[in-house]
């Protein structure tokens, strides 16, 4: 039902979701004369254009939030079972930062390169208000329904 708010929000946060998987997230700085790396959600392509897919958790993280808000846009008529996927979708779009944090700071990082984030990073993050907004909107429809139910 694209009529309802938090269909909409799921929507979004769907469309936000993808466009992130395809661009680069952060960049690999080198103080040395070596051309800069990009990190993927797939893969840390390097400056000869070999693809490292050890980073592949990022993609794996948010591909999980993109179907899972696509199967939560269709179980509108659950809203309880549509409010604990919002949930799910919070904490893998949570634990998509802290993979990103360990992925940029701490695995590819060393002492002659620095880890830059892209404007793309904050793709999930607008994703995880889009979910928390569209949790509190199914939340406060099933408050609706359950009143409604209590004065017949």
């Amino acid at each position: 039902m694209i009529q309802r708010k938090q269909t909409l929000y799921l929507l979004i946060s769907v469309i936000i979701s993808v466009i992130c998987l395809c661009l680069p997230v952060g960049r690999f700085v080198s103080s040395t004369i070596t051309p800069d790396h990009s990190l993927y959600n797939l893969w840390l392509k390097s400056y000869d254009g070999s693809l490292d897919f050890s980073g592949c958790i990022l993609f794996a993280l948010l591909l999980l939030t993109c179907t899972i808000s696509i199967a939560a846009i269709f179980t509108y008529s659950n809203r309880k079972r549509q409010g604990r996927m919002c949930l799910l979708n919070i904490f893998f779009l949570i634990a998509w930062y802290a993979a990103y944090f360990f992925t940029g700071f701490v695995t590819y990082s060393n002492d002659n390169t620095e880890f830059r984030m892209l404007f793309t990073a904050a793709f999930p993050a607008v994703s995880l208000i889009l979910n928390v907004m569209a949790r509190k909107a199914i939340l406060a429809d099933e408050a609706l329904v359950r009143s409604a139910d209590r004065i017949r």
